[in-house]
């Protein structure tokens, strides 16, 4: 199986891609496009997969990284997606992705006004469905509540006053969202789809679609048996029928400064079921998340984070520290946009289901979902074809670079590669340690271009690493690593 991403893979895919009749093309590169892909040349189906820019270069990679449980949708009633949620997530921290995963471990600080009680509830309703979905406790430990001493030794930077304890519970968190993509679509490579980036579909319907290579401006024509749209939050730009509510989701940057090494969970003043996350990432830096803010009009390639959201995360996330956090905290900020399906009611309460829709002209959409269950919508898109009566095998498919969780740790290499290529940094470490960047050598540089499609400087700092969420350290990086990369048409619109 080659599962080596490349430019020169890339145009002599995309040389195939226009000569033959294949029997799923795929639009959209993102968590639920890549998983697509997968699921259908897994199943023996010959795959095109076509993204405007890079692989994960849309929502997917602004999520809040965690490949959880689906507490928040039992605490809304709704049971199938909170064990859906559980039983996909088992599945990615035990068999196909433990390299790309962590438990993290999350509390929720009782101060004055949250009630132990309840939220304990909540938490042992979740631990049922992991012991439903038969992930184990060695890997998930059961919630407990921890006095006030433990609490703290935990989160040092909680406030003390009123402090009585706090409940630790575990959820699943990827360690890079973006690369998570990546080796999605790496491993559906190897089954033999063709992964063109930097492609973009001008026109399609349901046999097939006129597509742009946007690096030389030439277009093609790709026809296919069945056409998927799962380009998210943008679906309704090719496939009008098709109605979404943008939500926004923005996150902030900060630097370690020792609040916590572990997750927080933080009420929402005035909402019962909502929460913001303080959460550690293995780089040292916390991210605090997220927004559920309404978007209307024209929808941007990049999305920006607003200041009201940044300024609206932070006092939240000071409720609950002894230092109040400030502007001077934040290295950066991001946000992305969930494709929602259109509903009345605000944005917090639709639904995060899937939606597999056929339009009149044949062409099948897969939108709504979650991070945590795009395999599950990728089956559905794929049943939806008609194209095979083989059933799914991607439960049971190892992205690359994964192994057994307890064999990681024996890999010959530098753990900080080994969170990043699982049994690949064994290779990845052979090449040219030069260090760019605390969180970046030369070495993965050169991995990024020649093995997993990185074509310029943007994709290897924002999406082959994420340099790039703090901008005051990625912009003088961008020569650099177009030495690596040949070229240099990266432009820097957004402190992302």
């Amino acid at each position: 199986m080659n599962t080596s991403l490349n430019a020169r893979r890339r145009t002599a895919d995309m040389t195939e891609a226009a000569k033959d009749v294949v029997d799923v093309l795929v639009i959209g590169g993102g968590v639920t496009g890549a998983g697509v892909a997968l699921d259908a040349a897994s199943r023996g189906l010959s795959v095109v997969l076509a993204e405007a820019h890079d692989l994960a270069f849309g929502t997917s990679r602004w999520s809040s990284k965690l490949i959880h449980g689906g507490l928040r949708y039992l605490a809304n009633g709704d049971v199938g997606l909170a064990y859906e949620s559980a039983v996909e997530r088992g599945i990615v921290m035990t068999r196909t992705a433990p390299h790309l995963t962590r438990p993290l471990p999350q509390l929720i600080p009782l101060h004055e006004g949250v009630s132990g009680t309840l939220a304990m509830t909540g938490l042992q309703a979740g631990d049922v469905l992991r012991r439903l979905a038969r992930t184990p406790s060695a890997l998930l430990p059961r919630p407990r509540r921890v006095p006030a001493a433990e609490a703290l030794a935990l989160a040092p930077g909680l406030k003390r006053e009123g402090l009585r304890g706090g409940l630790l519970s575990y959820d699943g968190q990827v360690i890079d969202d973006a690369r998570f993509v990546v080796a999605l679509a790496r491993t559906a490579a190897g089954f033999g789809a063709r992964i063109l980036t930097r492609t973009k579909a001008v026109s399609l319907d349901g046999d097939g679609a006129r597509l742009r290579d946007t690096l030389t401006g030439s277009e093609f024509d790709v026809r296919a048996r069945k056409v998927i749209n799962a380009t998210g939050v943008w679906a309704g730009q090719l496939v009008p029928a098709v109605r979404l509510r943008p939500s926004r989701g923005t996150h902030v940057v900060l630097a370690s400064t020792g609040i916590t090494g572990t997750s927080l969970t933080v009420p929402i003043p005035g909402s019962r079921n909502r929460f913001a996350l303080v959460l550690p990432q293995v780089d040292g830096r916390i991210h605090i998340g997220l927004t559920d803010e309404p978007v209307d009009g024209e929808i941007p390639d990049v999305p920006t984070a607003p200041d009201s959201d940044v300024d609206f995360l932070l006092s939240v996330a000071s409720s609950v520290l002894e230092r109040p956090l400030t502007r001077a905290d934040v290295l950066g900020a991001y946000a992305g946009l969930r494709p929602l399906l259109d509903a009345s009611g605000a944005s917090a309460d639709l639904s995060r289901r899937h939606a597999v829709l056929t339009a009149p002209n044949g062409v099948i959409t897969v939108v709504g979902g979650k991070f945590t269950t795009y395999r599950r919508m990728a089956a559905d898109a794929v049943d939806a074809t008609g194209l095979t009566t083989v059933p799914a095998r991607t439960k049971d498919i190892p992205l690359v670079g994964a192994t057994a969780r307890g064999r990681l740790t024996r890999i010959d290499a530098p753990a900080r590669l080994i969170a990043k290529y699982g049994t690949e940094a064994v290779q990845v470490a052979k090449l040219d340690p030069t260090r760019l960047h605390p969180d970046l050598t030369a070495a993965e540089v050169i991995w990024a271009v020649e093995h997993e499609g990185a074509l310029d400087a943007e994709d290897v700092l924002h999406r082959r690493s994420r340099v790039g969420l703090v901008p005051a350290e990625a912009n003088p990086l961008v020569d650099i690593v177009s030495v690596y990369t040949g070229s240099n048409p990266y432009k820097h619109s957004r402190g992302s």
